[in-house]
C-alpha cells in the first residue's frame, strides 16, 4: 500500500524495513496552538499521528502549510519507530554515541602517549636547527 504522502527515498525504504503498516497509522489534521493569529486560529494545518500498535503519537505545527506539516510529521514518526524497534542500532542512537564518544575527556594513558609523541617530534624539530 503507498503512502499517502511522496516521502524521500531513505524514509520509504526504513519503513519498508520497519514493516510499517499504514493501516495503524491514524491521521488527524487539527487547529494548532500558539502563536499565529487568525492564520492558526482558522485552519487545521497541525498533524497529529498515531501508531496504535506501540502508542507512539507524533504532532508537528512547524510549518504554515499542512502538506509540510504533514510530511514533517511521518518523517518524524519513522524515525521514532527506528528508536523503538532498533535502539542501540537506530541512526539516532549510533550519532548521539558519537557525538557523546567526541566528548569525552582522554584517559591518563592516551594523553601520555599523545605528549610522547608531541616530545618526539619537537626532538625532531629541535635537531633541525643549525649548529652554532
Amino acid at each position: 500500500m503507498p503512502f499517502p504522502i511522496e516521502l524521500p527515498e531513505p524514509f520509504l525504504t526504513l519503513a519498508n524495513e520497519l514493516r510499517l503498516n499504514l493501516d495503524d497509522v491514524t491521521e488527524h489534521f487539527i487547529r494548532g496552538t500558539g502563536k499565529g493569529g487568525q492564520k492558526k486560529n482558522k485552519t487545521s494545518s497541525t498533524v497529529q499521528l498515531v501508531h496504535l500498535p506501540t502508542g507512539i503519537e507524533v504532532r508537528v505545527q512547524r510549518y504554515r502549510e499542512q502538506h509540510l506539516n504533514r510530511l514533517a510529521a511521518w518523517k518524524l514518526l519513522i524515525r521514532k519507530l527506528e528508536e523503538r524497534v532498533k535502539g542501540k542500532e537506530s541512526a539516532r542512537a549510533q550519532a548521539s554515541f558519537k557525538l557523546r564518544k567526541q566528548k569525552q575527556r582522554r584517559s591518563r594513558k592516551a594523553k601520555e602517549k599523545i605528549l610522547r609523541e608531541k616530545h618526539h617530534h619537537s626532538e625532531i624539530k629541535a635537531a633541525r636547527k643549525p649548529l652554532l
